[in-house]
């Protein structure tokens, strides 16, 4: 898994993204989910898989439904120092907006072929990652699972003691885990 794709989407000398020379070495299974207030707003779930984060741009957020399937693009992978990375994207630059770290944790691998536990890499490759997220927002059973013959996959929250089918947590918890802030506070924050 290669971070050429995300490096050379980016200028390093002008915006504040961690660059991926310096590799955090965690071996805790991270994931994290930013809020991009990009050209549009969406967000990113992130997930710690063989040296990098493996992206998917989620347009309109995970949800705790098990009845809600999510659309989940593939992006570039992204280095591991991405999970702290909270700031702006300048204009200009690709992804140019404010992200904040939605939610942050760790999580469980329960992906099965044939009965018996395989790696993330396997997985992914298969086309289908079951886990569990323990974060402060997401917690329980989701799927991960491509579509054929597309490169688009869906999120499902599995139906489980975390699943709620009333609420929309997005709105409910709409700010950074980390700082508290909203995506208002930080563009008021570089406004000043």
């Amino acid at each position: 898994m290669s971070l050429k794709q995300y490096k050379n989407k980016r200028d390093f000398e002008k915006t504040s993204e961690p660059d991926g020379n310096e590799q955090k070495t965690i071996e805790k299974p991270l994931f994290v989910v930013q809020k991009h207030d990009a050209s549009h707003l969406h967000y990113d779930l992130r997930l710690k898989m063989g040296g990098v984060l493996k992206s998917w741009a989620i347009p309109k957020g995970p949800s705790l439904n098990p009845d809600i399937k999510r659309l989940a693009i593939p992006t570039e992978d992204h280095p591991i120092d991405y999970v702290d990375f909270e700031g702006i994207i300048p204009e200009g630059n690709y992804g140019a907006g404010i992200v904040i770290i939605w939610d942050k944790g760790t999580y469980e691998n329960k992906s099965l072929k044939k009965g018996n536990l395989i790696d993330m890499e396997q997985a992914y490759e298969k086309g289908h990652i079951s886990l569990i997220f323990n974060g402060e927002k997401l917690k329980g059973g989701f799927n991960l699972i491509k579509m054929k013959p597309d490169d688009k996959w869906l999120l499902i929250k599995k139906n489980d003691s975390e699943a709620k089918r009333k609420g929309v947590i997005l709105e409910e918890k709409p700010d950074s885990v980390l700082s508290g802030r909203s995506l208002k506070d930080i563009r008021k924050e570089n406004e000043d």
